[in-house]
This record gives structure tokens, C-alpha cells and sequence, in this order.
């Protein structure tokens, strides 16, 4: 077995490629730059440029690849954002479409922003497109898979929650903040947050390789928390107090329109794609997740 993996360099990827190496498959890492190993190959999103013979005997790809959202938007960045989810993915699709035999599934990723800010309302996979930039963002990214599904090939796009792990994302910042005394409710705190442990995450995207799901895929735990809920969590698993708040003016004052659309609005999404098709989750509580997470 082949499987082709981009993003292999970021949070997720960095920890799927050697999980998937212990099955035992060959794994090739699509990268940027000039290859430095026998496992890597170069490809360029932006100039379309990526060499299909370096693919062939591809069994199945898991794509990750795109630019980070967490921080300050300019309308340049929000762009980059778009183009790179995009471009990318419509030309991973395209060329594993074209491939001789195709590959038999594509995991494609995708986020929870593409529900908006649902409130106090539970949404699944069969909940509409949400408002936003982020919503939109996220039904181009899916949209762009579509040549692989015209290719016959069997596509799951993995809308990815808040990823809890020791290593990056949102817990190592957030850990040294609570470390010093800083522990914080951000905005009325009442918004919901879905989450998924690192562990979960990488188990989620080997199930789906070999299940027999396609579409849209909820990547997050079943027990959805309030931010102040969170922080209350995270601040017993640290032993430090949460005294402080942070308004959400003074979030957009610093982060633009990512406040509003990455930390000031509720996602209260359910994994009921991952649940019927029985997949386990190792962490279903947040207490059982931040106790998973900060020991890695």
C-alpha cells in the first residue's frame, strides 16, 4: 500500500505519517520545497504544478496541506487562506483523478467553520453552510475535491475541530498563559467549542481510510464544551486559578475579523458521520481529552 500525504510537516500531519508508517504502508510526503529525501516529492499548489508519474501506484492520499488561520487577517491573508486550501486540493484531485489505477480514496481536509456560529444549536454533517468567511472558505475547499469524485475515487472531507495536543495548536499557548497567572474567559465565554484530541484526530483519519464513508466528516469528540467551560477544565488540569477576562473588543482590536469568526462564535458540532460507522473515541470528555493531550 502507497498513500500520499501533504501537510506532513504541520500538527496533524507530523504525527499521521509515522502513525501510518507502523501499519506498515509506503508513505510519500508532498512538499514545497526541494525534496531533501527518497520520500518526498515536490509539488507547487500555486503554478499547478505537480508531477503525476511521482503518484503512480498511489493507493490513497490524505491531504492537509494549507495556510494557518489562526491569526490576524489583512484582506491578503484571507486570500492566501482561500487560494491555498483551494488551488491545492482541486490539484491533488485532478491528478489522482488522472492516475492509472486510481487511487481508491482521497481524505481531504476541511473544518467546523463551515457551520458558522451555530449557537446553543447541535449541528451534524447534514446542517447547512453557516455565514462567514470561514463558511465559505470551507464550501470552496470541499467543492474542490470534486474531480476526484468524478474520477470514481471515494472522497471523506474531515471538518476538523479544535485539536488539543501538548505539542501545537491551541493548548501550548494557552498552557503557558494559565503557567503564569493569565488564564482567561474570552468574551462572554458562553460560546460552544468542539475539540478533538491529536490522538483521536490521527485515529479518525486511519479509520476513514479503510471505512466505507465518504462526504463530510465531523473530527471532533462527542461532548462539546463553553469556552468558560474549557477554561475552567483546563485551569483544574493546570492547578491554576482563571481570573481574568478578555473582552472581545479587545480581540478585534488585536485580530480582526478572526476574532468574530475564529473564538467569539459557538460550534456545537456532533461526529454523527464518525459515530455510525463505529468509530471509538479514546477521549469523549474534555477532562479525559486535556489529561491525554498535556501528557504528550
Amino acid at each position: 500500500m502507497k498513500i500520499a500525504v501533504t501537510g506532513a510537516s504541520g500538527l496533524i500531519g507530523s504525527a499521521l505519517v509515522p502513525a501510518l508508517l507502523i501499519d506498515g504502508p509506503e508513505v510519500l510526503k508532498l512538499v514545497r520545497r526541494q525534496p531533501e529525501a527518497p520520500d518526498e516529492i515536490r509539488w507547487d499548489p500555486a503554478r499547478g504544478q505537480l508531477d503525476a508519474g511521482e503518484l503512480a501506484g498511489v493507493d490513497a492520499a490524505v491531504h492537509l496541506a494549507g495556510a494557518t488561520v489562526g491569526r490576524r487577517w489583512s484582506a491578503s491573508y484571507k486570500q492566501k487562506i482561500l487560494d491555498s486550501r483551494v488551488s491545492g486540493t482541486r490539484l491533488l484531485a485532478t491528478t489522482l483523478a488522472a492516475l492509472e489505477p486510481r487511487p481508491r480514496v482521497l481524505i481531504s481536509g476541511s473544518a467546523i467553520g463551515f457551520y458558522g456560529d451555530t449557537k446553543d444549536t447541535v449541528r451534524d454533517e447534514s446542517g447547512p453552510q453557516g455565514e462567514g468567511f470561514l463558511a465559505e472558505v470551507v464550501r470552496q475547499w470541499e467543492a474542490a475535491t470534486q474531480p476526484a469524485r468524478d474520477g470514481g475515487i471515494r472522497v471523506a472531507t474531515i471538518r476538523t475541530g479544535l485539536v488539543l495536543s501538548g505539542k501545537g495548536g491551541i493548548l501550548p499557548p494557552q498552557r503557558l498563559a494559565w503557567k503564569f497567572g493569565l488564564g482567561a474567559r474570552i468574551g462572554t465565554g458562553e460560546q460552544w467549542q468542539s475539540w478533538i484530541t491529536l490522538d483521536d484526530e490521527i485515529a479518525a483519519i486511519r479509520f476513514l481510510l479503510d471505512a466505507d464513508v465518504s462526504g463530510p466528516v465531523n473530527l471532533v469528540a462527542p461532548e462539546p464544551v463553553t469556552q468558560k467551560a474549557f477554561g475552567r477544565a483546563l485551569a483544574g488540569a493546570l492547578h491554576r486559578p482563571m481570573p481574568w477576562v478578555v473582552p472581545g473588543f479587545a480581540l478585534r482590536l488585536a485580530l480582526n475579523d478572526f476574532a468574530d469568526e475564529g473564538l467569539l462564535i459557538g460550534q456545537r458540532i456532533r461526529p454523527r458521520v464518525l459515530e455510525e460507522a463505529g468509530f471509538t473515541f479514546g477521549a469523549r470528555t474534555l477532562d479525559e481529552g486535556l489529561q491525554i493531550a498535556l501528557a504528550g
